[in-house]
């Protein structure tokens, strides 16, 4: 059986897991870059990809997969979704849960632009990602309105899920520390409510994450979510 091979990599804002949006397209405006592993570096391969809006990327949640046996003794066949609470069971294919026997994600991104880098080649410019920094990618394919959207799809569980909705405060103005073409994604991330679902405590705790080269802190009070710092990492 041929083996799957890294084509590509997304380069973000998000280094790590916590703080990215729970679903593609959440945040349209939070923007990734794919860049092409050297051998992928024909710009033949992406001739006609755009005239498409939107790409489907298959990637890998971790760096290449476990052999068969690792996936075997991990393997469940229910998990505890976040956005549940964390206390209910749910099958592991009726969810998007990471653990999973194949590490392997979906995502669909808008397609903003195809330009040539001078040191990485041809590179695609996306919206709306939710992976993080250095991801790879396995396979790019063109996302088909008649087919791949379903007018009268039905979302199980996560139908009744909404987006949650903060207000956003910033009483020290340390927004204005990011460059000022990452704010708006960063407030969109904040206002979804990045905390873990099952985590709704209404404290003092302080939640932190680093986005675009800044350690990100904040608090959350009832409906309202209060920015604490901005700081440059390391």
């Amino acid at each position: 059986m041929t083996e799957l091979c890294v084509i590509a990599r997304i380069r973000t804002d998000f280094p790590e897991k916590f703080g990215l949006p729970r679903q593609s397209g959440i945040v349209p405006e939070l923007t990734g870059t794919v860049v092409f592993e050297e051998e992928y570096r024909v710009p033949d391969a992406l001739r006609g990809i755009e005239g498409f809006s939107h790409l489907w990327l298959l990637w890998g949640f971790s760096d290449g997969f476990s052999s068969r046996n690792e996936r075997k003794a991990r393997w469940s066949p229910t998990v505890r979704p976040p956005r549940l609470g964390g206390n209910m069971r749910m099958g592991v294919f009726a969810t998007r849960s990471p653990n999973r026997p194949n590490p392997i994600g979906l995502t669909v991104v808008r397609l903003l632009g195809v330009r040539r880098d001078p040191s990485l080649g041809t590179v695609l410019d996306v919206g709306g990602i939710d992976m993080t920094d250095g991801t790879p990618i396995y396979d790019i394919k063109p996302y088909l309105p008649f087919a791949d959207a379903v007018g009268d799809a039905v979302g199980g569980f996560a139908d009744a899920l909404d987006g949650d909705r903060l207000r956003i405060e910033d009483p020290d103005g340390v927004l204005s520390r990011l460059p000022e073409e990452k704010r708006g994604p960063l407030v969109s991330v904040l206002r979804g409510d990045p905390r873990p679902s099952y985590r709704r405590d209404d404290g003092e705790r302080e939640y932190g994450f680093p986005y675009a080269g800044f350690e990100i802190t904040f608090r959350v009070r009832g409906d309202t979510l209060i920015l604490c710092s901005v700081k440059p990492v390391g």
